[in-house]
């Protein structure tokens, strides 16, 4: 198994997976359909800023065993990574990059081949690519014809990376694989235990599917504690890091800490997918996930009230507004569904060129903040007249020692600094000496 892998999506999945592959001797094929990203994979260069893919990328390109195209070409296995985001109002499930890439494909397959759908998907998303495999091909029999005696396989294998230590823990990490039958999840065992060193663990494609939809819900509801705890602590006058960090020491708790929301491609997502299946079942993870949507708004309700106040103090002037942070997590590039990227846009809309954004891990801003300036740090802090902090960049810890100017106001998403506008740490070492 394995001797060719043509992986659909080079993305920040599909990329580093296609590498692992390549850097383990497999020739593999990966398949796009942006130009751009594919002519500069081919250069042994990458279009996404991961830690240790660049290299990667470099060496399995130049070795052979890697080449990109925009065009479907035949092979042994195929791993589909495709967003799969969800539509409107009711937070449907979109599965129409996962049927295009299946109906792509459908041409090139032949008997013994393996299908394997790696992006994060609802429950039966597996057995629906499977369908759109069939219609294509009904000269080829699917699990769901002929069971095992199936002439291609098709398992579901999510993956549970951390952005920004992908390369590492695609290889250490336990995956678990879900096929359709047992047969189709032996074969994809064998094809994943081709680099993975973490345990392979089989099951249905159903469970398999559910179950990286359990772990996002998870993290989800536990980041909304604490994002309702933020909230209800600034109605009561509390500190919430301090109290936090106390209710902490409880030897059986472990609160996480507030932020602006929550943003990526899985977690902001992924509970979706459950809601939809089990709309009437699914009440606390629905719950979790207003909560965390609904911190962006409560963020710039605070702006508002900052506004104001610097308006009454200033004889009608607005403010100068810095965002530090538009990443939807700290210490990389990735700006989908951040919650930091949608309250700059909101504050954009409303004050355009008197917005300047902070994120030292991107070169220029999106579209939607055209206007807006990318300023430095320091640049930030001369400038700005209100400061929000969105999202704990490394290059931000320098904020939770800083003297910073005694007519700035900061409104602080992640506890840089204290509630007294000090230095968070200073905050907390002056209430341990009192």
């Amino acid at each position: 198994m394995g001797k060719t892998v043509s992986v659909v999506g080079l993305g920040y999945i599909g990329l580093p997976t296609a590498t692992a592959f390549a850097e383990h001797g497999v020739d593999v094929i990966g398949l796009d359909v942006n130009q751009r990203a594919v002519e500069t994979i081919n250069r042994g260069e990458i279009h996404i800023v991961e830690p240790d893919l660049d290299q990667a990328v470099h060496r399995a390109v130049k070795s052979g065993k890697l080449r990109a195209t925009l065009t479907p070409e035949p092979a042994d296995a195929f791993l589909i990574a495709v967003p799969t985001p969800f539509k409107g109002a009711d937070h449907e499930p979109d599965l129409s990059y996962i049927e295009k890439a299946s109906r792509a494909i459908a041409p090139v397959l032949k008997h013994g081949d393996l299908v394997v759908l790696e992006s994060t998907s609802p429950v039966g998303a597996t057995e629906q690519m499977a369908v759109w495999l069939a219609e294509q091909r009904p000269d080829l029999s699917f699990p769901h014809q002929r069971g095992e005696q199936s002439d291609i396989r098709i398992a579901h294998c999510p993956e549970r990376v951390l952005p920004g230590q992908v390369m590492r823990e695609l290889i250490i990490n336990d995956r678990i694989i879900g096929g359709m039958t047992r047969r189709c999840a032996l074969a994809a065992k064998s094809l994943y235990k081709i680099f993975v060193k973490g345990d392979c663990v089989i099951t249905d494609a159903r469970t398999a599917e559910m179950c990286k939809l359990a772990e996002n819900a998870f993290r989800d509801v536990n980041i909304a504690y604490a994002n309702e705890l933020s909230v209800i602590c600034d109605q009561l006058g509390i500190d919430v890091w301090e109290m936090i960090s106390l209710a902490n020491r409880h030897p059986r708790v472990k609160i996480l800490q507030p932020g602006a929301g929550v943003g990526g491609h899985c977690i902001a997502v992924d509970p979706w997918f459950i809601v939809a299946g089990a709309p009437n079942a699914a009440k606390l993870i629905r719950a979790a996930r207003e909560v965390n949507d609904a911190k962006p708004g409560w963020l710039l309700a605070k702006v508002a009230a900052a506004e104001e106040t610097f308006a009454k103090l200033r004889d009608g002037a607005k403010p100068i507004i810095a965002v530090l942070g538009l990443a939807f997590k700290p210490n990389i590039d990735d700006l989908r569904e951040s919650p930091a990227l949608h309250i700059a846009e909101a504050l954009y809309q409303q004050h355009g060129e008197r917005l300047i954004v902070v994120e030292p891990n991107i070169e220029a801003l999106p579209g939607s903040l055209a206007d807006a300036r990318l300023v430095t740090l320091d640049q930030a802090l001369h400038a700005a007249d209100l400061l929000l902090v969105l999202v704990k960049h490394r290059e931000f810890f320098e904020l939770s020692e800083k003297t910073l100017p005694p007519d700035l106001q900061v409104i602080d998403a992640v506890g840089l600094r204290g509630p007294d506008g000090l230095p968070h740490v200073a905050h907390l070492r002056t209430l341990a000496a009192g």
